[in-house]
């Protein structure tokens, strides 16, 4: 069978203070925390899932926040820039928005029928906003901190820096199944499935670069979708055929995965669209309590111990949401009432 992906379904990133990852992604980008667990292979670390209401795959950005964690450096082998998906006419709103908040922003930029507006979270990750002409048809998290009509999506599409795009560009078509769509000097777009927001890669040649050192404010590794986990099983045997050194499927409770390098060097996932987040709570209470996943709950308490404490907003309470909006566009602090996890 032909391998072909219908688009991202998460990129994880590496962050520092977990409470002020998720003050900036909760309440300065609006996105909901879906999934509040641990590092499944570090457990006295979390892993912090944001997306959409449900978290649907294409809208998850994800993080391993370490208090203390050393700076990476952005380069070569390594997803430089994460990009979301606004509305078309959104870009005016969000620029005084993360401006008054404070958010290191930088110029926009013209792509085609493009507009984007790079900037960085308080750890130095890249990220940037994207507006098209092409409707993005996917709900955002809807929680009155962002207008609707401005609100994220999802993701847009995902940046490879490479030193030397050949191999890279090979893998993408030959074994994940994207098309090269668009050639602009140094940049190449790939899409896949439908090719509209979520499915997008751009892989950007910079030969003079250094190389990337995976740390804090850098992405970790970006994910690919599988529908379900037969599809997953066919994928790996096909993939391992072509001479990709790929993982032994592992279970992540949420979704199955794959993991393997492209030439390049960034880490790449393919993961399941299956389960999903509401497999162990219901979908109104996403994200409000520490999550583990069954071999790692007789260590709840020791696990509790060894995690910081954070303070989550209350989505329930109309009051506090009221006062986070009205301090939206005014860089104030916004209120830190709430409940505490674990």
């Amino acid at each position: 069978m032909a391998i072909q992906t219908s688009g991202l379904h998460h990129v994880t990133a590496i962050g520092g203070d977990p409470q002020r990852n998720v003050d900036f992604y909760l309440r300065t980008l609006g996105l909901r925390i879906v999934k509040t667990t641990v590092n499944f292979d570090d457990a006295g670390t979390y892993h912090l899932y944001y997306g959409d209401e449900s978290g649907r795959p294409g809208s998850l950005m994800t993080f391993f926040p370490w208090r203390g964690a050393p700076k990476g450096r952005h380069g070569t082998g390594q997803a430089t820039a994460t990009a979301f998906s606004v509305p078309e006419g959104s870009i005016g709103w969000w620029h005084a928005h993360l401006t008054a908040h404070g958010v290191d922003v930088d110029e926009l930029q013209h792509r085609d029928e493009e507009t984007v507006l790079p900037f960085r979270d308080p750890d130095g990750l890249a990220l940037a906003l994207v507006e098209h002409t092409r409707p993005d048809p996917r709900a955002p998290w809807d929680d009155g901190r962002i207008p609707v009509e401005h609100a994220v999506r999802g993701l847009h599409s995902v940046t490879l820096s490479v030193a030397d795009e050949t191999a890279t560009a090979a893998m993408l078509v030959d074994d994940l199944g994207l098309r090269l769509t668009e050639e602009q000097g140094p940049r190449l777009r790939f899409a896949a499935g439908d090719g509209g927001p979520g499915a997008l890669v751009d892989v950007l040649v910079t030969p003079a670069a250094p190389r990337g050192l995976v740390a804090a404010g850098t992405v970790h590794h970006v994910a690919w979708r599988v529908p379900d986990a037969a599809t997953q099983v066919d994928w790996r045997a096909e993939l391992v055929d072509r001479g990709v050194s790929v993982t032994s499927i592992m279970d992540r409770q949420y979704f199955r995965s794959i993991y393997f390098r492209e030439p390049g060097g960034t880490l790449l996932e393919v993961a399941t669209d299956e389960p999903g987040f509401t497999a162990d709570e219901p979908l109104l209470e996403l994200g409000r309590a520490l999550r583990l996943p069954p071999w790692l709950e007789p260590d709840r308490e020791q696990i509790q111990a060894m995690l910081p404490r954070l303070n989550l907003p209350d989505e329930n309470n109309p009051a506090q949401l009221a006062a986070e909006q009205e301090t939206a566009d005014t860089g104030a602090a916004p209120q830190q009432a709430g409940t505490e996890t674990p």
